[in-house]
Order: structure tokens, then C-alpha cells, then sequence
């Protein structure tokens, strides 16, 4: 009897060790992604989109400056909003309302499949994803040259790039 419950113990100190050294290996795991996710997002003092709501781009059709009372951290990126009704609206739903490509330059992408930055105001959504672009005084506005060019063939070769840069 004591040697059944003796194996009975030891049965189940590995059952515990392992599942312990399971949950340890999934929390590097989401560690190591989320790092991986930040290294290639396009921070600007550690927010995304340069502090713009990326609510507002589908709600109100343009960019609007977020506030830091109205901040929320996802998945190690933080983002700012203009209201407290964005901030949940992207709560519910985060991934619908963040950028494309780290909120990386679109049109950067596609073309040449570099990380370039963007200005948040020049922006466009396609098929409910926000679409960011490169514009400058001493630059050009890449969301013109993005539109003079195939949406669909454009993501695709983006696409493409991104999962290369982002693996």
C-alpha cells in the first residue's frame, strides 16, 4: 500500500514538474513574440501612430491626436485616444483598429519593402484595415503614389515584405 501510494506521489510530482515547465516555456514564448512585435513596431516615444487614435481614422475619417488620460497597452504597444468611448471601442475589438505593418509606411513597403516612417495624417482604409503613409516637406506623399497604383497588388507585395521583416 505504501508503495502505491508512493509511486502515486512521485506520478504525480512529474505530471506538476512538467506542466509547471510547460506554462514557463508558453510565457517565454508570448515574451519572446512580444518582444519580437515591439522591435518591429513603429514607436515614436513609445506609442504607436506618433500618439494619433487609431479609432478615430474609422469613426470620424481622419486623424485625431490621442491624450495620455485615454491610453491603453496592447500587447506591449502602447496607444493613445482622444476620448474615453475610443478607448473602448478598441478594447473590445484591438486588432481591427491597429495599423497595418506596425504602422509602418504602406506604400514603403510594397515597393521597396523598407521600414520607413509615416506622417498619421496621411492614411487610408481598405477593407476595414488602417493603412499608413510616408509624407514629408521634403518628401514625397506616398498615399498619392499608393493610389495611382492597384490596392489589392500593392497589400500583397506589402504583405509579403512585412512577413519577411516581421518573422
Amino acid at each position: 500500500m505504501i508503495a502505491k501510494l508512493r509511486r502515486l506521489f512521485i506520478s504525480l510530482c512529474s505530471i506538476l514538474s512538467i506542466s509547471a515547465l510547460n506554462t514557463e516555456c508558453l510565457a517565454c514564448a508570448e515574451e519572446d513574440s512580444l518582444n519580437t512585435r515591439t522591435e518591429h513596431y513603429n514607436l515614436n516615444n513609445q506609442t504607436a501612430i506618433q500618439g494619433y487614435d487609431p479609432v478615430a481614422y474609422f469613426t470620424q475619417g481622419k486623424a485625431v491626436k490621442g491624450k495620455p488620460q485615454f491610453s491603453y497597452q496592447h500587447h506591449s504597444v502602447l496607444y493613445l485616444f482622444s476620448s474615453s468611448e475610443n478607448l473602448a471601442i478598441f478594447k473590445a475589438t484591438p486588432n481591427t483598429y491597429e495599423p497595418q505593418y506596425g504602422g509602418w509606411c504602406a506604400y514603403a513597403l510594397a515597393v521597396d519593402g523598407g521600414k520607413v516612417s509615416i506622417n498619421p495624417k496621411r492614411f487610408k482604409i481598405i477593407d476595414n484595415k488602417l493603412y499608413l503613409f510616408y509624407d514629408t516637406i521634403l518628401g514625397p506623399n506616398t498615399l498619392n503614389k499608393w493610389n495611382k497604383a492597384n490596392d489589392t497588388d500593392q497589400i500583397k507585395k506589402a504583405d509579403l515584405r512585412w512577413m519577411d521583416i516581421s518573422k
